[in-house]
């Protein structure tokens, strides 16, 4: 990998930490971004030509070469650094920018914009500004429903041509490992210019789905699709999202003695027990531990059953489930105690049990005849 220049517009005599650095960028940087650009400042700093590569960081700060470009990325995006990349996309450049120089400008710029009462017209809030709003004026966070449209050459030129988006690309290529290809352009742009993503939770959104070794546009479109249904919008709201999804899913998966992932059908199952039914894990896993007793296996189709019946009586909280199994008990001994047992007769002996018959005296007179012809 190639060597790095790193250069800046201003230089102190000493490695300084501007109060604007902590005040308006480090609370919103990941922390391993923060180290990266702090280790920037301290080898500008330095009385020596500064000469450094990405490897060179990395073993410094302990970390993957792929987390110090991500980082560099994220730098230079919110503009306090400056990138200068060749041919092959290698960084050859870095320039640290005076970030007083850049705050007054962001303030200016703020200001103006408040006084000129201008609304930013880009793509992305075109979509939002004409999308119908419900009486209470607040976006719908579920259900919405949005077209993918096929991007022709012109706006893809045109929609990438922006540092947000550049930057977006090159990350998602360092997070699939290869080169973007045309489909996943068209579902980045999509997510981006229709459905309204930041690229902040592009990035998260492709991040979750490669940690579950799942690359296929499709599956990402479809994770995509269901966050936006659920109002998911931000990266710290698709964190806790995947977080209970995920500690939902293992709740479920050790009530059943699982040792991997549910299935599309169970995936279903789960899914319509938490959304629909809008049961809590606790009643669910109730349900997974009746059924083990009951089948001794995990059925999902025995679980949904029992829910199914929860569901119609109203059950919402674990409690009401005891009261269920109280009422089942009485009406179980009551049914029993009412049913009628038909009467036993009561004979002396065994052998009233059989009907007994009435001999005459002709009968009698008969029997002796036919002993009598029998000798």
């Amino acid at each position: 990998m190639s060597t790095i220049i790193l250069n800046s517009n201003r230089v102190p005599d000493t490695t300084i930490i501007p109060n604007l650095f902590i005040d308006n960028f480090m609370p919103s940087a990941n922390g391993s971004y923060v180290k990266v650009y702090l280790y920037l400042l301290r080898c500008i700093n330095c009385t020596t030509d500064t000469q450094i590569t990405i490897s060179s960081i990395a073993d410094r700060l302990d970390d993957t070469e792929k987390d110090i470009i991500r980082a560099l990325n994220y730098w230079e995006k919110v503009n306090l650094i400056s990138l200068l990349r060749n041919t092959d996309n290698e960084i050859i450049s870095i320039t640290i920018n005076d970030i007083c120089t850049l705050c007054r400008e962001t303030d200016n710029t703020a200001r103006e914009t408040a006084t000129a009462g201008d609304v930013s017209d880009s793509p992305k809030t075109r979509i939002k500004k004409d999308a119908p709003l419900p009486p209470d004026g607040k976006e719908p966070a579920a259900g919405r429903k949005f077209e993918k449209p096929t991007y022709s050459e012109a706006q893809i030129k045109q929609l990438t041509n922006t540092d947000e988006v550049k930057w977006l690309l090159n990350i998602i290529e360092i997070y699939l490992d290869r080169l973007i290809k045309p489909t996943d352009l068209q579902l980045i742009l999509y997510l981006y210019e229709s459905v309204g993503f930041s690229a902040e939770l592009i990035m998260y959104l492709y991040e979750y789905c490669v940690s579950k070794n799942k690359k296929n546009p499709s599956y990402i479109e479809a994770v995509a699709l269901s966050w936006a249904e659920e109002g998911i919008d931000t990266v710290e709201k698709a964190e806790a999202a995947t977080a209970l999804y995920n500690s939902n899913y293992n709740a479920i998966n050790k009530a059943f003695g699982l040792n991997r992932a549910p299935g599309q059908i169970e995936k279903q199952f789960i899914n319509k027990w938490l959304n629909k039914y809008g049961f809590s894990i606790e009643i669910i896993v109730e349900a997974c531990n009746r059924t083990i007793l009951k089948t001794q296996k995990p059925d999902f189709k025995y679980a949904d059953k029992i829910l199914e019946n929860w569901y119609k009586k109203g059950v919402k909280e674990p409690a009401q489930i005891s009261q269920l199994d109280e009422e089942h008990i009485k009406t179980t001994a009551m049914k029993a105690n009412s049913k009628p047992v038909a009467a036993k007769p009561s004979p002396s002996n065994r052998f009233n049990a059989f009907p007994q018959r009435t001999y005459t005296e002709e009968d009698y007179s008969s029997m002796e005849q036919r002993l009598l012809h029998k000798q």
